[in-house]
């Protein structure tokens, strides 16, 4: 992200870079092509603005919007920042394949946003209730965008059931559904007799389950690239396959990218970062602190290649909180499965002891489904210390944020993104 303080500097291969004149009104950069960026841009479209969308990859949602646990989930609304989540993060320390790793190599980085995270947990119950609230803003944007659009995203309207294995884990769930009750999500207690009832082909003992049946499930990445195919029928450029140098709000808002060897830097009235874990380094440069933190999760997608393997796989969603494991039935033939959580940096490695245990867990509570063919993945989620997203402005004028949304980016950016989207046009009304 270093790069030359002066949109007129030369490259390292010394040539000028071209600036694009600015044109029109309000146009606004958006940085970022996964699933919070492409939301925020389709919002600010609708809203009449000029939007450019950069990103680095070649085609939209290609990080951690490209693969994820598949939950549009506001009954998982519940933040992390509570005490029996240290213990269990201590315990699991030093323990390859447990649900959370953490890397003790020193990190400023890393370890001022834990010293913050251990300071949220004060706001841990007004967090959770926020973070539901906004699960359930973004369903009736979701449901309507895809319906106008007509993306087919593997949508499944079955509800999600959580799965607890001691009394321990069922009675905190029923204090966290308090909190999603305060939020207006219908979230029901049922026996373990009534969630085998729910999902036949479920196996294994259970002391309690919560069933949610307004939450559904859909692949993240039909979806990010079915609205950013429809934005830009209606006006959205996407600057793909772009490294964006340098953003700056000094003077004005510019963005210097490099596209095809060319450096370009290029005016704009607003802008959006919208950049999952990279948004910290351009939050720094527009002269703000977003500590976003980079949290690695795993996901495998279960093929299922025939009727039988099919017909022995569920099509239930399922939470089990005490593995941290999250499933989504993508049509008829995919499963995915995904969890955990690393605290490694910026490394996308994909690990196969952190995979293990997903395909364990398949084999335990489904062991009639054929775990032969899963594709394994690995994102890293951008959390923010108190589990909560960046929605707020900059402190300089035009500079706006959409990011940190953790692992409830699918659940939340539908909604947060008109909240942005509105901001930016409050902005550009008082400008």
């Amino acid at each position: 992200m270093n790069a030359p303080t002066k949109p007129t500097d030369f490259d390292v291969a010394g040539s000028l870079p071209r600036v694009v004149r600015k044109t029109g009104t309000q146009k606004v950069a958006v940085i970022g092509a996964g699933i919070t960026g492409v939301t925020v841009a389709y919002a600010l479209m609708k809203r009449g603005m000029q939007v450019t969308v950069f990103d680095r990859h070649r085609y939209p949602a290609m990080d951690t919007s490209f693969a994820n646990g598949g939950q549009l989930s506001a009954c998982n609304a519940e933040v992390w920042n509570h005490p029996s989540n240290i213990a269990k993060g201590i315990k699991w320390m030093f323990t390859k394949d447990a649900p959370l790793l953490f890397n003790l190599t020193p990190s400023w980085h890393k370890y001022s946003w834990v010293a913050e995270f251990m300071l949220a947990m004060r706001n841990y119950e007004p967090n959770t209730v926020r973070s539901a609230e906004l699960g359930i803003l973004a369903r009736d944007n979701l449901f309507a965008w895809a319906a106008d659009e007509a993306i087919d995203f593997n949508h499944e309207k079955r509800g999600i059931l959580h799965v607890y294995k001691t009394q321990k884990a069922t009675e905190h769930a029923r204090k966290v559904g308090k909190l999603l009750d305060r939020a207006g999500l219908d979230r029901r207690e049922v026996t373990p007799t009534e969630a085998v009832e729910l999902e036949p082909t479920l196996s294994g003992t259970f002391a309690g389950a919560f069933y949610t049946p307004s939450d559904t499930t859909g692949d993240i990445h039909k979806f990010t690239v079915g609205l950013a195919e429809a934005a830009a029928k209606k006006g959205v450029r996407f600057e793909q396959d772009v490294e964006v140098k340098q953003v700056s709000a000094s003077g004005g808002i510019t963005v210097r990218y490099a596209k095809a060897g060319e450096q370009i830097t290029e005016p704009f009235d607003q802008i959006v970062v919208a950049a999952g874990v990279g948004s910290r380094a351009l939050a720094a440069q527009l002269g703000d602190r977003v500590n976003v933190y980079p949290v690695k999760g795993y996901s495998i997608t279960v093929q299922l290649n025939d009727e039988a393997a099919q017909n022995a796989a569920p099509w239930m969603n399922f939470v089990d909180d005490d593995a941290k494991i999250v499933t989504s039935r993508l049509g008829a033939d995919r499963l995915r499965v995904a969890g955990t959580a690393e605290f490694n940096g910026f490394n996308r490695d994909i690990r196969m002891d952190r995979i293990r245990p997903l395909v364990e867990w398949c084999n335990r509570l489904f062991p009639n489904m054929p775990t032969e063919h899963c594709v394994p993945w690995a994102g890293l989620r951008p959390m923010m210390p108190d589990m909560m997203p960046r929605l707020a402005p900059g402190k300089a004028a035009g500079v706006h944020y959409h990011c940190g949304h953790g692992h409830l980016g699918w659940t939340m950016s539908c909604g947060t993104a008109e909240l942005v989207a509105e901001n930016v046009l409050q902005s550009a009304s008082a400008a």
